[in-house]
Parts: structure tokens; sequence; C-alpha cells
């Protein structure tokens, strides 16, 4: 592409903030939407529920990193944010040009309960999504495929490194607390599939450069953990205690059932410390076949150990 100015969605987040921070690296003209007030380089304070403004320039590439990602929350929240605002964005995209467009989607539209091994692009969305996320991401898939420009549909899955605002820091505040159990797992340790933020960003654009790239990708490291591992490791790294107690699958999900009912009725405007999401994740397997994904953007850079190194590097640095 000769024109390189690309329009990044959520980039007051972790994702869509460091892929914004890489593009103003690699020379692109980049502007960032995001709704918190942030000082970075080409940063717009916007809504995306809200229509873009009509004086608003045109793109070659609008990459929609923005999402209510969160484990909790009310559906009319979810759908605001994940469907809602990708409808807006959508408008604006048909209105403007048609730019290349790259969807970050998630790999939890696939997510049933029970253990998923060997996952591809092949395989369906749950048709009883496990969350308010992941039913809001599907059917924002839903109206990307219907975009009349040329799309690209990426699902990461477990994204972690520096910058993280969503998934660690939850496993870590509860681990501190002495509040994270060990669960027992009747059909033995649980794998899991994760992704490093430099490698996710790598791959973001790539995508957003290649026009012969389209259609949809799971994205991972490509080496399957066994999760407890993954974070006693981490959890060694960062002198926190390894958990103590071991809690039953099933006792775990009775409790986040009880809670979240709780919270709903009398705390609606808190999350609980333990939900039904939460104890899928470390119940059940999810495993990906990423030959797709690694025979067109090709092997990620950075493995598990080098982004587990770097991360507790930078929460060391945090602290």
């Amino acid at each position: 592409m000769t024109d390189r100015s690309v329009l990044v969605t959520g980039s007051s987040g972790f994702v869509g903030g460091a892929l914004h921070r890489r593009f103003l690296d690699l020379g692109w003209n980049t502007v960032g939407i995001g709704r918190r007030k942030l000082d970075l380089e080409g940063y717009v304070r916007h809504d995306l529920t809200e229509q873009l403004p009509d004086d608003f320039v045109r793109f070659n590439v609008v990459v929609h990193a923005a999402a209510r990602s969160s484990p909790w929350g009310s559906w009319r929240q979810f759908e605001a944010d994940n469907v809602r605002a990708t409808k807006k964005l959508l408008d604006y995209c048909e209105a403007n040009g048609r730019p290349r467009l790259v969807y970050i989607s998630s790999s939890s539209i696939y997510y049933r309960p029970g253990h998923q091994l060997n996952l591809t692009e092949a395989d369906p969305p749950a048709e009883r999504p496990v969350n308010h996320y992941a039913a809001t991401k599907i059917e924002a898939e839903r109206l990307v495929r219907q975009y009349q420009g040329p799309w690209v549909i990426l699902r990461p899955r477990a994204v972690f490194g520096p910058g993280d605002t969503v998934l660690f820091p939850r496993i870590l505040t509860a681990a501190r607390a002495r509040r994270l159990p060990q669960l027992a797992s009747p059909d033995g340790p649980v794998i899991g599939d994760l992704i490093y933020i430099d490698n996710l960003v790598d791959i973001i654009v790539d995508a957003a450069q290649r026009n012969n790239v389209s259609g949809d990708f799971n994205l991972t490291n490509g080496e399957p953990v066994v999760i407890m591992d993954f974070l006693l490791d981490i959890f060694s790294r960062l002198s926190i205690p390894a958990p103590s107690r071991e809690v039953s699958v099933r006792s775990a999900m009775r409790l986040a059932t009880i809670l979240e009912w709780f919270y709903r009725i009398f705390l609606p405007g808190r999350e609980p410390p333990i939900t039904r999401y939460g104890v899928h994740v470390f119940a059940y397997s999810k495993a990906f076949d990423v030959t797709k994904m690694l025979e067109t953007f090709g092997t990620p850079k950075i493995s598990n150990n080098e982004g587990a190194e770097r991360f507790v590097a930078w929460l060391n640095s945090q602290s």
C-alpha cells in the first residue's frame, strides 16, 4: 500500500493501544479513537455508539479493536459497545470509500461447557454463547460479513503481555488475595492457548497491508500450555504464593452462579469475585489448530516463555 492511513478503534485499550503505537512507529498516518481521555499522538476521544463526525477524514484501513471485553456486565452494555458500535463504524466505512476493515473478534465465540481441542475456523460458533461478550462478538462478526468492502476477521485467544488490562490483572489480584483456588478437573490438567501481544500486533499489521488476505483466522502462539502450570510459573516469578485450596469444578460453578445472581440483584454496578465464565476458563481445555494462521502469517516470533519473561519484567516495573 502506498497510502498508509489507518483508523484504530479502541486505542485507549490493551490491544488497540499497542496497535496504535506500532502503526505510529511504522510511519503510518494513524488516528485512534476511544472513550477515555488519553495523551497519545493522533488520538481522538469519541464514543463509537455515536455516529462518527461528518468531517472525519477517510482512511485506507480501519482496524476495529474497540469492544467491551469484561466478563461481567448487562446485555444492554455489551450490545451497545460490541454490536451497535460496530454497526455505526460499518456505516461510516460504507459512506467513506469502503476501506479495508480488520475486525478483532474473539476465540470465545466457539466456547461450550466442555473440553474443545483442535478447533479450526471451520467449527461453528456456539449455539448458546458462554456469556454476553461472546454472543455480541458473534453478532458483530455477522455484521462484518455483510460489509461490501474488503474485510478480515481475527480471533485471538487469551492475549497477554505488557499493558494487559483484562486477562491477567483479575487473575493476579485474586492470587495475591489468596482467593484463587486450584480447580480439580476429573479429566486431568486443563490446557489452553495464548497469544503474546506483540505477536498479535504483528499479524494485525500484516493483515492491514495485504489485500489478498481475507476471511477469518484463529490466532494463538501455537504453543498450548497446561493453564495452571503457566500461571504458577508467573506467580513464582512475581513471588506470589501458589494457591493452596483445591475446589471441584462443580462446586466452583455453583458458587459462581450464586454470586452472579446476588450481584445482579443487590450490587448491579459491581463485578462478582467469581463468575461462571471465569470458572469455565480454568475448567475446560480450549486448544486451536492454527494451520491457517501459520500458512498465511508465519510463525509467531515471541514464544510463550519469552513472552512471560517480558510480561513479568513489565509487571515488576509497574510496582
